[in-house]
């Protein structure tokens, strides 16, 4: 297989530092835009030597978005290519998921306040609250759906007073 074609070793640290801002999604997600960005639009590697790196990487346990980018980061520039993508990756994603956590609470928080700032009324907003709550880690419901369900409960409970 050929081998890449030399790429500035900056310029393959801006694309890993992009692609782990803008990668939310699962690993087959993260593969694609890797496949586009470095395949199709930049032609940093070619469709054979990704599909090589990518199949290599599913038999590895793992997630195989992560090794795909260090193993791609060691090919154009060796062990500090991959060393430097991988890290990058990782606390990129690292980060994501800390974030997540701080916003989750924020998430809950918001059917309480926003209830109780339509309605005023503490006990209404509790219990919408608490079946936010549910909706939320229970059944999965989406939070931008959960917080427009309590602004229109909010609404309708102005209605009702």
């Amino acid at each position: 297989m050929e081998k890449p074609m030399p790429i500035p070793f900056a310029e393959a640290i801006g694309y890993w530092l992009k692609l782990g801002f803008v990668s939310f999604g699962a690993p087959a997600g993260q593969i694609s835009m890797m496949h586009q960005e470095l395949v199709e639009r930049r032609r940093w590697i070619s469709e054979q030597r990704f599909l090589h790196a990518l199949n290599y990487c599913m038999v590895l346990p793992g997630p195989e978005a992560q090794q795909l980018a260090t193993y791609i980061g060691w090919l154009m520039h060796g062990v500090k290519g991959g060393i430097a993508a991988a890290v990058v990756w990782v606390i990129l994603n690292h980060a994501r998921i800390f974030a997540w956590h701080v916003l989750w609470p924020a998430g809950i928080a918001a059917p309480f306040s926003l209830v109780h700032l339509i309605t005023g009324m503490d006990w209404i907003s509790l219990v919408i609250g608490l079946m936010a709550f549910v909706a939320l880690f229970r059944y999965k419901f989406s939070i931008m759906h959960v917080i427009a369900a309590c602004a229109l409960a909010g609404l309708l409970m102005t209605f009702v007073r």
